[in-house]
């Protein structure tokens, strides 16, 4: 008898690589889901097949889950300037539903869906449970969390067994947005706005992908969410000193404070999306050094171990 085979949709983006190398490791059947062909050849080693298929356009889907056990769905319009709400809404939340639907006609057993601690968002009394109130803070938590919502009522209408994933901050070997962190910090170029003491709690991606195993293996588990995130979190300027240390640079000791910056942020938001150009500067980051984002992770402790 020969093993299941399993999907992981957005195969070619950094969580989903580092999700299809692990499971292949492990000795798993896999179908790989992407966009466009270019992404396809890379991944052809790891994986008994790649299928290009599109979450806006559900007659691509069959192809994708036919004959497919489990469904890891991994893909999502992460932050990008220049695309409307409705693109958003498009792929991290109908894409969704369009997967279920998907998956339900072709038999699939399972379905473990990707969210996000961001629809959380910033929290006030951390650190926080699954239970904590839904904050979301732009159109990706936004519809991230509204993908998310169509899920769990799937696996609680029992249309499809499945769960959910919050991965928090997730880092590691190919993630360029956290490499900019460590080349400003590299480079003596990284500053604190405000004090620097927003909590972060990361998780490596390499953990994630184990994660993501677990709860496909967590068969008598269903219609329950998951934070996942590392053992500990820390103070931004922990981190920041960690990694200055790490590369023999000075500690980063500039503060800046908030008000002019949330303020220069704002104008340049007003005077560049207008004409098209990407903003130098964000009310989104500029946030990043005020919110927290701590987690009690013991429930994906208990229940995936």
């Amino acid at each position: 008898m020969s093993k299941p085979l399993y999907l992981v949709t957005g195969a070619a983006g950094f969580v989903g690589r580092h999700l299809v190398e692990y499971l292949s490791a492990e000795g798993y059947r896999l179908r790989a889901m992407v966009r466009r062909d270019s992404q396809a050849d890379s991944l052809r080693d790891l994986v008994e097949d790649v299928v290009i298929a599109d979450l806006q356009k559900p007659d691509t889907l069959a192809a994708a889950v036919d004959g497919v056990s489990g469904v890891y769905h991994v893909a999502a319009l992460f932050r990008q300037e220049g695309l409307g709400d409705e693109v958003f809404r498009a792929i991290n939340a109908e894409g969704v539903q369009h997967m279920l639907d998907a998956s339900i006609a072709a038999g699939v057993k399972r379905f473990v869906h990707c969210s996000t601690n961001g629809v959380h968002s910033d929290i006030e009394n951390p650190p926080a449970d699954e239970t904590a109130p839904f904050r979301p803070g732009d159109i990706y938590q936004q519809t991230k969390l509204e993908g998310e919502q169509i899920a769990m009522r799937y696996f609680e209408e029992g249309r499809i067994p499945g769960v959910v994933l919050r991965p928090t901050m997730i880092y590691g070997p190919g993630d360029d947005r956290t490499l900019k962190l460590f080349r400003m910090i590299a480079k003596g170029r990284f500053f604190y706005v405000g004090k620097g003491m927003a909590l972060t709690h990361w998780v490596d991606v390499r953990d994630l992908a184990v994660a993501f195993k677990l709860a496909m293996e967590a068969e008598n588990i269903n219609a329950e969410a998951f934070l996942i995130g590392g053992r500990s979190y820390h103070p931004l300027r922990e981190n920041a000193r960690d990694i200055a240390e790490l590369l023999g640079v000075r500690e980063p000791w500039l503060h800046i404070p908030v008000a002019p910056m949330m303020t220069l942020a704002h104008l340049t938001e007003i005077i560049c999306k207008p004409l098209g150009v990407e903003p130098p500067l964000f009310r989104r980051r500029v946030a990043f050094f005020l919110k927290h984002r701590a987690y009690d992770i013991s429930k994906a402790k208990r229940m995936l171990g």
